[in-house]
């Protein structure tokens, strides 16, 4: 008899035995509580007594102290708690139950693949059923038509027989019918008395005689009583029935079109079906870039790449972003090869857009984002994504996207007195591009830049280009280079179209000796006109006599009478749409300077001029002050 201890020790391992078959027997493992009930104490020879354990849930084991120590194998003296370790056991129990989900997961994966092999065979099994069925149609027809042409020769073949019988017959009973009839003229004239008729009808009927006679009469059978054994030409039959085990050659396979988001800027996943029976070994893919301005029949025809798959779909690689690609497959087996499918076009993912950071610009409520596609091919739509920036500079988890952008630009909408990331992506057929290089957006206030393009040539800016320079060098106007955009007469600049009508604030900073122009214009101003000599143009002027310092706010060629006498180096520049104003402060001492009242029909540009050799500087992206918009 074992121990105690070695038999406790068994009853534990027999309870495990009988948890584990339970809970592979139940996959869902409920986190219900397993709770081991203690039956009576069994009393065992010598005293000694063991608890015995049942088990109600699937969860853990939770053993109860026996009431009486056991002693252990060894002699020494050991706590309940010492043999039966709590931990120890559930430990046990959750690996043995992670165990049994593995093989479970495995065996349902198994029993999935003998599904799939199992529908397999039933398909392949149909098709092959289809198959026979087919050719054994197609032999019963042919041994069908092969019976009727013997038929048909046979009956011919009677018909001519009987036909040929038929004549000789009728030839015999012709000579058989001359024959007697000469008997009897010949037993008349033998049986007549007078003899002179005798005589005078005996001859001509005896030369009757002898003439027939001499005719041969033909007494064999005109044809033969045996029919010939047709020759039945059963080659296609015996073709047909070698054919039943030979595969034919597979038909074109169909080339599916492109689906969206089915390629990168280096691959394209293909797809292709059969509409038939058909057994394939393998799969060849053709495929080619499209170039455009290539005629159809032209020799310099880019050079077609092959890949060779055993499934009906493939990814090909190393390709050209935003690239079109030309694509046919032709399948393979033992007995041939297919035609070609027609041909599909396929489009790789474009590249990433490049944003133009020159050319946006931003206010309190929205920005204005430029880029430019970066691809040869068009493309379809783009994706401009924005993410906030936290406080400290972090960015934010959220993302937000407006989508289908046709052109390269997009006024976005957003909160004031934030930073946030924006990128774009370009998106075709095939799927969005990689996105841009991101750049960040501050609406804390009005941000432009200056629209080189505008500029006088006697003009230059600085590498960051918020400082415009007037130099001292004079240039003959037959030097200058004049674009139909740039002004030609007032040495002027324009800043960036602001994107939203409301209030808008800048800074321009200049020194006292230093003669300008600044303001606002229509972008279509006169360029061969100064700024505020016109209709389309609002600025503030200063002009440097030997006496003083003269400032003048000219609209349409009129201004005001003010005199100002504390020179502004820094000149604050307030517009709003709303009201229908544009404001002169000096910012240094938040001095109002003047205002102008104007109802804007169109949007107007900053702008900017130096009538003496000099600099100005721009500031932008701040927050207009409190005394501004009062």
């Amino acid at each position: 008899m074992l121990p105690s201890g070695c038999r406790l020790l068994s009853t534990v391992h027999s309870v495990l035995m009988d948890v584990i078959p339970e809970e592979s027997e139940h996959q869902d493992f409920s986190r219900e509580s397993i709770t081991m009930e203690a039956y009576n104490v069994v009393p065992e020879p010598g005293g000694r007594t063991f608890q015995r354990f049942s088990v109600n849930t699937n969860e853990s084991l939770r053993f109860e102290p026996c009431e009486e120590s056991c002693p252990s194998p060894t002699g020494a003296e050991h706590g309940p708690d010492d043999v039966f370790e709590k931990g120890e056991y559930e430990n046990e129990i959750v690996s043995i139950r992670n165990q049994l989900q593995g093989k479970v997961a495995e065996m349902e994966n198994f029993a999935g693949h003998l599904e799939e092999i199992f529908l397999t065979v039933e398909e392949n099994f149909g098709r092959q059923e289809q198959h026979l069925e087919q050719h054994y149609n197609d032999v019963l027809h042919t041994l069908s038509q092969r019976y009727d042409e013997g038929a048909t020769g046979l009956q011919e073949e009677k018909k001519s027989k009987l036909e040929s019988l038929y004549s000789q017959l009728l030839v015999c009973g012709q000579a058989l019918d001359a024959s007697k009839e000469l008997i009897e003229m010949a037993q008349e004239i033998y049986r007549c008395q007078d003899k002179r008729f005798f005589l005078k009808t005996v001859m001509p009927i005896i030369k009757r005689v002898e003439e027939f006679a001499k005719e041969d009469i033909d007494l064999t059978l005109s044809t033969s009583l045996e029919f010939s054994t047709p020759l039945a030409d059963l080659s296609d039959v015996k073709t047909m029935m070698d054919s039943i085990n030979v595969v034919p050659a597979p038909s074109a396979p169909v080339i599916n079109p492109q689906l969206p988001n089915s390629a990168t800027q280096t691959s394209l996943h293909v797809c292709w079906s059969l509409f038939s029976d058909d057994t394939v070994e393998y799969y060849e893919l053709y495929y080619r870039p499209v170039l455009e301005d290539m005629p159809a029949d032209s020799t310099c025809a880019p050079q077609e790449s092959k890949v060779k798959v055993k499934e009906t779909h493939c990814t090909v690689t190393d390709l050209l972003p935003n690239a079109q690609y030309e694509l046919w497959v032709m399948a393979t087996n033992t007995t041939g090869i297919s035609p070609a499918s027609e041909k599909a076009l396929y489009m790789t993912v474009p590249s990433p857009p490049v944003i133009k950071q020159r050319e946006c610009s931003s206010c309190p409520e929205a920005a204005l984002i430029r880029w430019e596609s970066g691809n040869t091919n068009p493309v379809d739509s783009y994706t401009v994504e924005l993410s906030e920036m936290g406080t400290v500079g972090t960015e934010s988890n959220i993302t937000e996207s407006i989508v289908a952008v046709p052109t390269c630009q997009c006024l976005i909408q957003l909160q004031t007195g934030r930073q946030y990331l924006i990128s774009v992506r370009a998106v075709n057929i095939g799927g969005p591009s990689d996105s841009s290089d991101a750049i960040t957006i501050s609406t804390t206030g009005t941000f432009f830049y200056l629209l080189e393009d505008t500029a006088h040539p006697c003009l230059s800016m600085s590498e960051d280009g918020f400082t415009i320079f007037y130099g001292d060098e004079e240039f003959p106007i037959t030097a200058m280079a004049f674009e139909d955009n740039t002004f030609t007469r007032c040495v002027a600049i324009l800043g960036d179209l602001i994107p939203v009508r409301g209030r808008h604030y800048w800074e321009v900073e200049v020194d006292n000796e230093t003669e300008f122009r600044i303001g606002v214009a229509y972008e279509e101003t006169e360029r061969d006109s100064y700024l505020g000599a016109n209709s389309s143009s609002w600025c503030m002027r200063h002009i440097r006599t030997p006496s003083r310092h003269k400032y003048e706010f000219l609209h349409n060629g009129w201004s005001p009478d003010l005199r100002i006498t504390v020179h502004p180096v820094r000149i604050g520049v307030a517009l709003d749409y709303d009201r229908g104003t544009l404001s002169f402060f000096n910012a240094n001492l938040e001095q109002h300077l003047h205002t102008f009242h104007c109802r804007f029909q169109n949007d107007v540009h900053p702008c900017f001029s130096l009538d003496n050799p000099g600099a100005l500087t721009v500031y932008n992206g701040i927050a207009a002050r409190d005394y501004t918009f009062i």
